[in-house]
């Protein structure tokens, strides 16, 4: 059985990515991005979350984290996804100003019904791909990754100006999420990556 993309150590810190099916862009709408970062907040009070970096993109998720108490880094991601799933789904079908509905509601529900493991719909796509970062160097290459994201995408100049993401965090200014911070260690201080 091939361990690449699965959650090995208990206490490691992992980077993971998941997107919504067929890459639809859902998070346009303040509304549903609201559900996704409250539901992580939940995430953090309640099954031991410990979020250290992240970025909501309109259709997938970066997140960089690592767990405390009894709950695995892969039962907080299923509880996380399977939440979300359920709250947007309704959100959007419950939306009267939303105008995609229709369309949304089809791409879910075609996916739901062509996977056995939903019931009606699929929000997420299941693949998370969770990787472990093993040293200070892929964990800081991981993160710096993750708040780039809006800047390679064109959205921002500057990764602390997006809003949903912790890289604000990064540069001492409070962002939307409690973020417990990973100090880069002073071998990487002026290290360049790559994109």
């Amino acid at each position: 059985m091939s361990t690449k993309y699965k959650f090995i150590d208990y206490d490691g810190i992992y980077f993971v990515s998941f997107a919504t099916v067929s890459w639809v862009d859902v998070f346009t709408r303040p509304i549903y991005s609201e559900i996704f970062i409250e539901s992580v907040k939940y995430c953090q009070q309640n099954k031991g979350l410990n979020l250290h970096a992240w970025c909501l993109m309109s259709n997938h998720v970066h997140l960089v984290f690592s767990r405390s108490g009894r709950y695995s880094c892969s039962d907080i991601l299923r509880d996380l996804k399977k939440f979300t799933s359920k709250k947007l789904i309704h959100a959007i079908e419950n939306n009267p100003s939303e105008s995609r509905k229709e369309w949304m509601m089809n791409i879910f529900r075609c996916a739901g019904q062509n996977n056995s493991n939903n019931k009606d719909f699929q929000f997420w796509q299941q693949d998370n791909h969770p990787i472990e970062l093993f040293s200070p160097l892929v964990t800081f290459q991981k993160i710096d990754y993750v708040h780039r994201n809006p800047v390679m995408a064109g959205i921002v100049n500057e990764a602390e100006h997006y809003l949903h993401s912790s890289a604000r965090d990064y540069l001492g200014t409070k962002g939307i999420l409690d973020i417990d911070i990973l100090e880069r260690p002073m071998s990487l201080e002026g290290f360049v990556f790559n994109y």
